[in-house]
């Protein structure tokens, strides 16, 4: 079985991309969802969550997620040490499920591929690409929030252009290209390594 990872910077797609390739059969673990989900049933890291960042990071066992944002979203040294918590029981939670899955290939979505070492765990990479503007357009609608508050977040991911440049194939997002063509050639090529191994 190939598994194959989906990445791309904030606002570029990731989400419908993976939505195309599971209507088409394929398998998707959402790495971001699971990260969330693993952060309030993993007992051993809550421990270390309420540890580094106290007590408030929890309420009842549900994540105070408003607490944790304002102590990690502006301070780059937290946000790396909770990311070097959560990232590694994420990519252990997603190295089960690979294992699990029957299908020629798998996909992993993960924002942040590259940065958080699990491209290493995967034998492609695809890249949503989307231009820079046309993203910040996208989360402002999305999340209802400011251009400013976008640009913060865009700027804790690496650069898109190294990002595409890291991966095995692109596929782009653009509102000019069609999504779907190009979704489907990479499901036929993927396939075809799947069945081939």
């Amino acid at each position: 079985m190939v598994k194959v990872g989906l990445t791309g910077g904030i606002g570029s797609g990731k989400t419908t991309v993976s939505r195309i390739f599971n209507v088409l059969g394929i398998p998707v673990f959402d790495a971001d969802y699971e990260a969330k989900t693993i952060m309030e049933t993993d007992l051993e890291l809550v421990g270390r969550v309420q540890e580094t960042f106290g007590e408030e990071s929890y309420t009842d066992g549900i994540l105070n997620r408003p607490y944790l944002a304002k102590i990690v979203f502006n301070n780059p040294t937290k946000l790396s040490v909770l990311n070097s918590l959560v990232h590694p029981a994420t990519i252990d939670a997603a190295n089960r499920w690979m294992a699990r899955q029957t299908t020629p290939y798998v996909i992993k979505e993960a924002a942040l591929m590259f940065e958080s070492g699990s491209a290493s765990n995967v034998d492609y990479v695809i890249g949503v690409y989307a231009p820079h503007d046309l993203r910040v357009r996208r989360v402002m609608q999305r999340d209802n929030v400011d251009s400013e508050q976008v640009l913060i977040r865009m700027s804790r991911q690496i650069s898109e252009v190294i990002k595409m440049k890291l991966c095995d194939f692109v596929v782009v997002n653009d509102d000019q290209q069609l999504l779907i063509p190009q979704v489907l050639q990479l499901h036929h090529k993927l396939m075809k390594i799947g069945e081939e191994q």
